[in-house]
């Protein structure tokens, strides 16, 4: 775009219109000019103003022509179609095409900044030894390697260098608000960069940070926030007088209610509302939504915390050196209380007081609870819990990304080599403990906690019923393509699947899988690109993306691998080398399990709509009353979608281990 000063017209024009500058031959202007379009503005340093056309509807009805209205600009660049009105201090920024600014306090560069980029958050360890560098590209994978693997020192310097380098890039002494964007009626914004397609508006204060928005999914921050050291991507919402001190924001993430969070990370999806965190690494899906929640100190992702949840990492000795992690799906119930260190498994629920730390990572889909000061763990429980499935069933469905570049990868569902092989510790744990605990022992101690020995068979067989459903479920998969023509040189080149390297066995059984913050991995996979970060091979963040991204597109084969190492122990051969008769053990194994289990699931539903569920309705009239007013409100058990999808599901599974296994004896 070409530029051009002013005619002496224009400039008396301009003065008559209530505008002034230091220095007219600085102001230069794109063709064609409109004159009329600037009054009551001060111009000083160099400012370039492109062409000013169109209008802009206001909230509430009118409209605006495009141009600049009571402003003092100084060194800035305005695109085409900006309007400017009511800015009292504008400078070091370009404004991109269509940009609005209505409104602002202050909008201003000083000196150089990285805009949040490089800002050094001190995650679960408030000392920081955990830390994290922030830059706009962040995604939970990369942020888990550089917070949780500090055991590989090399590994860490070579993230920090990638992050470092992103940092640089964004280094400037000018500030930009990106095309599409609009900051209306804000306080103080200094050293922020914005959008594209960003909406802050009636933001108090924002020092040293990015927000950035797509066209498909804008970035909103709202009334009364305040962020220093801070970036936030597309699809998010921070409102409500949110408090951030060096936080980072993903995209799809819901903050408000006077939120406040120091040193912590959200990523895809979470909710933050209300509460209190502090040096908490959230991943996808962490939701607290009460004011008398306080997070600290921990690690957590597919995480629910109840009410008044409380967390501490403080033993008065060293400082607040002490972490904690939930593992995938944990949740807490109200009230309840965590002294760090401690370790939960995935999908278990924790309530009551615990001030002692235990380690109940390998005994996931427990209830931990609190009896006489002791931290009692029922293992397998929430395996029919109704809760646990509908939590698995309803991520999927409120992933609010719209971003065409999802940065973090997450794998749903609630079975997988992940939860399985935790399962199969947990088992192997169990069996090992019912078999040396004496009869007449009430309290087995297990990793800081107690189970109680009554409910250890109880526990087995859930895990037992998991493994058997998963195995059965992965099977089916598998065969389902051959039905019904397929013959035995299709079934075995079907269950032979890929090199067993990728995920599969080794001397000690299925090889382990790790859970990246939101994306189930094979560990030896994993390991395998943390050696090559530490040799230099991955030479930017983009690459590094592109790396995650080739473990999600190949998870499926992979975990065949790891399903084929488990039938193998079970079956006493690899699957293909296995009788159909076998194989259709196996499916009958997978029918009887998924059907126990989906009529416990309807029986847990089913105390949803039990006498005591019925209290506090019909609150005027008799039984009758109550009866009408609870069917008004919460329908028949028959009605509720999970209830019918459950039914659905047991049938389906009958119906599928029906066909499968006469496909197999057929084969014989």
């Amino acid at each position: 775009m070409g530029f051009r000063r002013l005619t002496a017209a224009e400039r008396r024009a301009l003065e008559a219109q209530g505008c002034a500058s230091e220095s007219w031959e600085r102001v230069l202007v794109a063709e064609p000019f409109h004159a009329d379009r600037l009054r009551q503005v001060r111009f000083s340093g160099e400012v370039r103003i492109g062409r000013l056309e169109g209008e802009v509807e206001l909230p509430g009805g009118g409209r605006l022509l495009r141009g600049l209205y009571n402003s003092r600009i100084h060194d800035c660049s305005l695109g085409d179609g900006a309007l400017v009105a009511d800015a009292r201090w504008l400078s070091g920024y370009d404004l991109e095409e269509g940009v609005q600014v209505l409104d602002v306090g202050l909008l201003a560069m000083e000196g150089e900044s990285c805009f949040g980029n490089g800002a050094r958050l001190r995650l679960l360890n408030e000392a920081g030894g955990r830390s994290l560098l922030l830059h706009d590209r962040l995604s939970a994978q990369e942020a888990y390697l550089a917070v949780m693997h500090r055991h590989r020192p090399a590994l860490s310097r070579a993230l920090e260098a990638l992050a470092e380098a992103q940092a640089a890039a964004r280094r400037s002494a000018r500030g930009t608000v990106r095309r599409g964007s609009r900051i209306l009626r804000c306080g103080s914004l200094r050293n922020v960069a914005v959008g594209p397609y960003a909406i802050l508006e009636g933001v108090a204060l924002l020092e040293e940070g990015t927000v950035r928005g797509s066209p498909e999914d804008p970035c909103y921050l709202g009334a009364g926030v305040q962020a220093r050291h801070f970036i936030v991507l597309s699809g998010s919402r921070v409102e409500g007088g949110a408090l951030l001190e060096s936080c980072f924001v993903g995209q799809g993430v819901l903050m408000h209610g006077q939120f406040s969070a120091e040193h912590c990370a959200f990523f895809a999806n979470s909710e933050a509302f209300h509460g209190e965190a502090v040096a908490v690494f959230a991943g996808p899906y962490t939701v607290t939504h009460h004011r008398s929640t306080l997070l600290i100190g921990a690690c957590v992702s597919f995480f629910n915390a109840g009410s008044g949840t409380n967390q501490s990492n403080h033993l008065y000795k060293l400082g607040p050196v002490h972490q904690g992690i939930m593992e995938r799906g944990a949740k807490t119930g109200s009230d309840a209380y965590l002294l760090w260190p401690a370790r939960v498994g995935p999908f278990s629920t924790v309530v009551g007081k615990h001030h002692a730390g235990f380690d109940a990572g390998d005994l996931p889909f427990s209830h931990i609870g609190e009896d006489g000061g002791r931290t009692v763990i029922t293992p397998g429980v929430n395996l029919v819990n109704v809760g646990s499935r509908r939590d698995a069933e309803k991520w999927p469905a409120r992933d609010r990304r719209r971003d065409p570049e999802k940065l973090d990868l997450i794998s749903h569902g609630l079975f997988n080599p992940f939860t399985a092989g935790r399962i199969r510790r947990g088992l192997e744990l169990l069996q090992r403990l019912a078999a040396e605990t004496p009869a007449e022992r009430e309290l087995v101690p297990c990793g800081g906690a107690h189970l109680r020995r009554l409910m250890l068979k109880s526990s087995i067989r859930y895990y037992e019923q998991a493994l058997a459903e998963y195995l059965g479920e992965r099977l089916a998969a598998r065969l389902e393509p051959l039905v019904p023509g397929g013959g035995m040189e299709e079934l075995r080149r079907a269950l032979a699947g890929p090199p067993e390297t990728a995920g599969g066995a080794n001397d000690d059984g299925p090889e382990e899988w790790w859970d990246l913050a939101g994306l189930i991995a094979p560990a030896a996979e994993v390991q395998a690109l943390e050696a090559e970060l530490e040799s230099g091979q991955v030479g930017s963040v983009e690459e590094l993306a592109a790396r995650f991204a080739c473990l999600e597109s190949a998870s499926s084969e992979r975990e065949w691998a790891w399903c084929r190492s488990l039938l193998r122990e079970r079956l006493g051969a690899a699957p293909e080398e296995a009788s159909p008769e076998r194989l259709a053990g196996v499916l009958e194994a997978w029918r009887e399990a998924a059907v126990k289990t989906g009529r416990l699931l309807l029986a847990d539903a089913a105390k949803e709509f039990d006498e005591r569920a019925r209290t506090a309705f019909g609150a005027d009239g008799g039984p009758a009353e109550r009866e009408a007013d609870f069917a008004a409100v919460r329908g028949r058990p028959e009605d509720h979608p999970t209830v019918r999808k459950l039914e659905q599901e047991i049938q389906e599974v009958q119906r599928r281990a029906e066909r499968l296994g006469g496909w197999l004896r057929s084969l014989v």
